[in-house]
């Protein structure tokens, strides 16, 4: 036994180690270094956008994102209800208000169904709609299809929230670059990390200068200090972009891991009755998290009581997010809801899905969920 069993811990190589040193020895430690500008390029081919810029989160890239298609205070921003609390917390930093809708039950995003009536509801209502936000759940990419015409007909720009989906594809085309604009986290647990970290990502030149602008304090381009605007300090230093360099080197290699960890569960759940993978079936998806979705009525067992388990034996696992409409923070805002994300919240566990996760650790993981099985049948 090797330990505890995280979620989704760092995966680091000596690589990452190499590019880090080179960037200490450097001497370079100011946020205008060189690691940061060649993390930006590099980011940016990825995604296949024009522009890109490095910030200490993804926090902050959504922060910057929202300032930079017009939230403030008079508007209104809507967010999907099953997410992390950052991307509400990004509108309220702004001033702006979250307004919540529901999640599709298959993927857990935007539940397209319901965008089209919500926004003609709050255009009735003389709200200004600032900006609709999308969540790519775990990886996989929301219906853009669907959501990109709703969006330009009711002019509203399109802000991702791609914050776990880096190297995810729809269609062949890069999660983080559907929107007006996108971000990407690289806290410790995604899909790659700079320690913490984010990227704003965009076509827009102007759109990125402003997010840039505001992230470096707003100081004026004068030899003295000169602010027009409140900025943030929310720049990225050059030896954590060093760091994000050789994992973005390492990208493809970690989804590949993680989906081989998604195909063993799903081979190891498909002869559950009532128990499903999360957005499964989705091949451009880059596979950040493996959530379990269970019946209880079918199964004869709950998503709790196998996260209990695999507790026991010092696994690490996680319910789904508690609904944005449901934290008492958020309690009363207004919403569109099917009840899906609600469902999800009660019905749902995360497992590891570490892209370090092999040998005996992974042995023993897949060994405490078969013994959960067996003893359930």
């Amino acid at each position: 036994m090797s330990g505890t069993i995280f979620l989704s811990p760092p995966d680091l190589s000596p690589l990452e180690e190499a590019y880090v040193l080179r960037a200490v020895r450097s001497g370079r430690f100011d946020p205008d270094g060189p690691e940061i500008r060649h993390f930006e390029r590099e980011v940016a081919g990825r995604v296949g956008t024009a522009h890109a810029l490095a910030v200490s989160s993804g926090t902050a890239a959504l922060h910057l994102a929202l300032l930079a298609v017009g939230a403030g205070p008079g508007t209104v921003v809507v967010v999907p209800t099953l997410t992390f609390a950052a991307t509400a917390n990004a509108v309220a930093y702004t001033g702006a208000s979250p307004v919540f809708v529901d999640c599709e039950p298959a993927s857990g995003n935007l539940d397209v169904e319901l965008l089209p009536a919500l926004l003609d509801r709050l255009r009735a209502a003389g709200e200004r709609v600032a900006a609709v936000m999308t969540v790519d759940i775990n990886g996989s990419c929301a219906d853009y299809e669907r959501l990109l015409p709703i969006c330009a007909d009711a002019g509203v720009p399109m802000v991702e929230d791609a914050a776990q989906a880096l190297g995810a594809t729809r269609r062949g085309r890069a999660a983080g670059s559907f929107g007006r604009v996108g971000i990407f986290s690289f806290s410790h647990n995604k899909i790659m990390t700079t320690s913490c970290g984010g990227m704003v990502v965009s076509e827009d030149a102007d759109l990125v200068a402003r997010c840039r602008h505001l992230s470096s304090q707003a100081r004026e381009p004068v030899a003295h200090y000169e602010h027009r605007d409140v900025g943030y300090n929310y720049r990225l230093s050059n030896v954590l972009a060093a760091l994000g360099r050789a994992q973005l080197r390492r990208l493809d290699q970690m989804i590949d891991r993680r989906r081989a960890l998604r195909e063993r569960y799903a081979k190891l759940f498909a002869a559950v009755p009532g128990a499903r993978i999360l957005g499964d079936g989705d091949a451009g998806s880059n596979c950040w998290l493996t959530s379990l979705v269970v019946d209880p009525d079918a199964a004869g067992w709950d998503a709790a009581q196998l996260g209990r388990h695999l507790a026991a034996r010092d696994i690490e696992t996680r319910p789904m997010w508690k609904p944005m409409h449901r934290q008492p923070v958020y309690a009363g805002r207004p919403a569109a809801l099917t009840g899906a994300a609600d469902r999800l919240f009660a019905t749902s566990v995360s497992l590891p899905s570490g892209s370090g996760l092999a040998g005996g650790d992974a042995d023993r993981l897949f060994t405490a969920v078969e013994e959960f099985l067996e003893g359930r049948r």
